[in-house]
């Protein structure tokens, strides 16, 4: 329920606070008087992008603030989707920057204009005229016997088993295609794999091989060197380790004369123990030094295997080769798989058809049991609203085709007057007759669903009369389950209002203002005398007037 309504510095609004209230509120006022800003902040509101030309004051913000009540809404899922703090009173705000920028908030959470418009149409419904070309449209004929039909519940199952249904098919259809590229693919791919099968290929072999292809591919070299370097170590008088073993003798004898020489003895000890060892690593590595041709060439083999392997796949490594080698290992073990899952996908789409016909029948007979209701309703509905010669024909018929509430077509078609023949809804009544099969459906939906609060924008244009009284009575009925407002400029509907308030422009100055205010008892009957006689308000109007209210 909409309780309130601030905005400022909007359009010719400078500023203007109004609480409303439940049950079925009236708005007049004169053409031009300011109606269609009100309802312009008001979409904003529900999310309608922001024009900089809708600023009264350029050089100010623009703000417009609502209030709703929401219990009865059962909205807090999307506000925990949303992200947003769930409040029973909740307030939404939109601001329009100088700059042009546009925010909105609710609850003082900022949000974007797709959640506002979505939370929007949960809250209120502007009912224009543009809307009631909806009436026009399939999905929204379907709605209106899908409530009245019940088939909230099961039309829930359907989309999730449809969803379900799509998404098996879409896996099926992967996997088919697959099978058709990898039967291409599978014999060259089973190719590569052997050749990086049969390499056993190990992190760190490359640089091993490269090390011991080094090492047998030099021996000569490093054999001459390693005696060399023996000779260099063990010569007798001008050997290394001989030197060596001089120059710790003589700091040897040193040590005792002070601490400074027998660290030096030490640092040299330490170099000659560490010496030693080295020769002997040497003589050792010496001693193992043996030719081997026939590894040379079998690590050459390898160490070119590899580098082919690698030039073959792109890569610069053994670990990218391992990964290719993972790959398509995969690949084959699914090529050689698929057609198992390809029978076990086929399977599980029969499964889901048969679940998914299932639940489309009941949709169907639900529907089919709804439609002489939805029938006997608007037609009866209709002939109080000045159309008694309106008669529908209404039908649903199963197809082949899974579409997103079920497998049915539905033909919506009307007969307005006698002997007319039946046609669709756009092609054979006037707009004031849309007006009013949507008044009816709107009165009957309120019986079936939750709608949120509903404002009527003139819906009562081109009637009169007892028409009018009898629209006035429908919207007055509907308020009763639901917050209901009706701009109109027919004084038997604003009579039947609990609530009326009158929008008005005043001139301040030089500059025009919009205004709104709600309507004492003696102003209300004055509005609606003037309403049914002009200006100059008469004694007849009043009581006119008087009557119309009691």
């Amino acid at each position: 329920m909409l309780s309130s309504l601030s905005i400022k510095n909007y359009a010719l609004i400078d500023k203007l606070h109004v609480d409303f209230g439940e049950g079925f509120t009236i708005l007049t006022g004169e053409t031009g008087a300011g109606k269609s800003i009100l309802l312009g902040g008001l979409s904003l509101i529900l999310g309608k992008r922001a024009d900089l030309g809708s600023l009264k004051n350029k050089d100010e913000k623009c703000v417009i603030e609502a209030e709703f009540h929401i219990e009865k809404y059962k909205l807090k899922s999307f506000f925990n989707t949303a992200d947003i703090d769930y409040e029973i009173k909740t307030i939404i705000r939109r601001e329009i920057l100088p700059s042009g920028k546009s925010r909105a908030f609710v609850n003082d959470t900022p949000v974007n204009l797709d959640i506002l418009t979505t939370l929007g149409e949960r809250l209120i419904d502007i009912h224009s005229q543009h809307q009631t070309l909806q009436l026009t449209e399939n999905d929204f004929q379907f709605k209106v016997i899908d409530a009245i039909a019940k088939n909230n519940t099961v039309l829930v199952d359907y989309e999730t088993k449809l969803t379900d249904y799509s998404n098996a098919k879409k896996k099926l259809q992967r996997l088919i295609d697959f099978q058709s590229e990898a039967d291409k693919e599978h014999d060259y791919n089973t190719f590569l794999l052997k050749e990086l099968q049969e390499a056993n290929l190990e992190i760190g072999m490359l640089e091993e091989l490269e090390a011991t292809y080094e090492r047998l591919n030099n021996i000569e070299e490093i054999r001459e060197k390693l005696s060399l370097s023996n000779q260099l170590l063990s010569e007798e008088e001008l050997g290394v380790l001989s030197n060596l073993n001089n120059l710790k003798n003589t700091l040897q004898r040193l040590s005792g004369f002070g601490e400074q020489f027998n660290e030096l003895f030490t640092r040299v000890n330490s170099v000659s123990i560490e010496l030693d060892d080295v020769f002997s690593e040497i003589q050792n590595q010496e001693e193992k030094l043996e030719a081997d041709p026939k590894l040379l060439e079998t690590v050459n083999t390898k160490l070119q295997l590899l580098y082919n392997l690698q030039k073959k796949h792109s890569v610069l490594s053994v670990s990218e080769l391992i990964e290719i080698k993972n790959k398509l290992e995969e690949k084959v073990a699914i090529t050689e798989n698929i057609e198992a899952d390809i029978k076990n996908e086929q399977l599980r789409v029969l499964g889901l058809e048969k679940e998914l016909d299932a639940i489309a029948a009941a949709i169907h007979e639900n529907r089919e049991k709804a439609i002489p209701n939805l029938i006997n309703y608007l037609e009866k509905s209709l002939t109080d609203l000045g159309m008694p010669n309106a008669s529908f024909n209404i039908s649903v018929h199963e197809t082949n085709s899974y579409f997103a509430n079920g497998k049915d077509e539905l033909q919506f078609l009307l007969s307005a007057n006698k002997g007319s023949n039946y046609g669709e809804l756009k092609k054979v009544a006037s707009g004031g007759e849309l007006s009013r099969i949507m008044l009816s459906i709107k009165a009957i939906l309120a019986k079936y669903m939750q709608l949120p609060s509903i404002m009527f924008d003139e819906i009562d244009t081109g009637v009169s009369g007892e028409i009018s009284n009898k629209m006035g009575d429908i919207m007055a009925k509907m308020s009763k389950r639901m917050q209901v407002f009706a701009i109109t400029h027919l004084p038997q509907v604003a009579a039947k209002g609990n609530k009326h308030f009158k929008v008005f422009k005043e001139d301040i100055g030089e500059i025009t203002t919009t205004g709104i205010r709600v309507l004492e008892d003696k102003e209300r009957i004055n509005e609606i005398a003037e309403m049914l006689g002009g200006k100059t308000i008469s004694t007849s109007a009043l009581e006119h007037a008087k009557q119309l209210l009691n």
